[in-house]
């Protein structure tokens, strides 16, 4: 399907806006409860992991889990993701993206990830040879995904079945249990991709680039 262009310029900061450090980071696009960024961030120490949840709920659970595990390389961000990234990423800064079970849209296919103009941006702020990693236990989906990426993105891809062992969300251990094929799709962005925001810069990232306070470990600030 034809997508117009993605006008990144419309885009308001997030209240209480702060930028990050430009340093290497991955990112988890719509992280529930954490569980996943939890388990990324113990498990990975070398990476900086950011986790945006844009639910009040879900990120208050993910963000008192934090202080007990207490991980110096994760930062929960309370944000709807699209304003945040415009506003917080650089260009070409993010290893990995992870987009796990994310809402359907099944009353608005133009909101699936890969439909939307957004995508595109997104890509920008991916290094070359980064990935992008998409799961759902919608079959349909993971078609539609994967068409896109062949017709629309033109990037390379791999579509991998997930284990039924796998734990990383709650939603991924609700669906295995219940016997529902969950897969994902792992994109990776190619030396030479270019997009039409890959000079794009926010304008803080223009003047200065400072550390937020929820950068700070959270057993430091008990």
């Amino acid at each position: 399907m034809p997508i117009r262009q993605f006008q990144a310029q419309r885009m308001h900061a997030p209240r209480d806006f702060q930028m990050i450090r430009p340093e290497p980071i991955c990112v988890e696009i719509g992280a529930g409860k954490g569980k996943h960024a939890l388990l990324f961030s113990s498990q990975h120490p070398e990476h900086k992991l950011i986790a945006i949840e844009r639910t009040r709920e879900k990120y208050l659970a993910m963000q008192k889990q934090h202080a007990l595990e207490g991980q110096g390389n994760l930062q929960a961000v309370h944000a709807d993701a699209m304003p945040w990234i415009v506003h917080a990423l650089l260009p070409a800064q993010v290893q990995q993206f992870f987009i796990l079970y994310p809402n359907p849209e099944p009353h608005n296919p133009a909101q699936r990830w890969l439909n939307m103009p957004f995508f595109e941006f997104l890509l920008s702020r991916l290094k070359v040879a980064g990935t992008l990693t998409l799961a759902s236990n919608i079959p349909e989906y993971i078609a539609e995904a994967q068409q896109q990426l062949i017709e629309t993105w033109k990037l390379p891809f791999v579509k991998e079945v997930i284990p039924v062992t796998s734990a990383r969300t709650h939603f991924e251990i609700k669906y295995l249990q219940r016997g529902e094929l969950c897969q994902q799709l792992i994109i990776t962005k190619p030396e030479g991709y270019s997009t039409r925001f890959d000079d794009f810069m926010p304008l803080q990232g223009q003047n200065a680039v400072i550390e937020t306070a929820s950068e700070t470990n959270p057993k430091d600030a008990e």
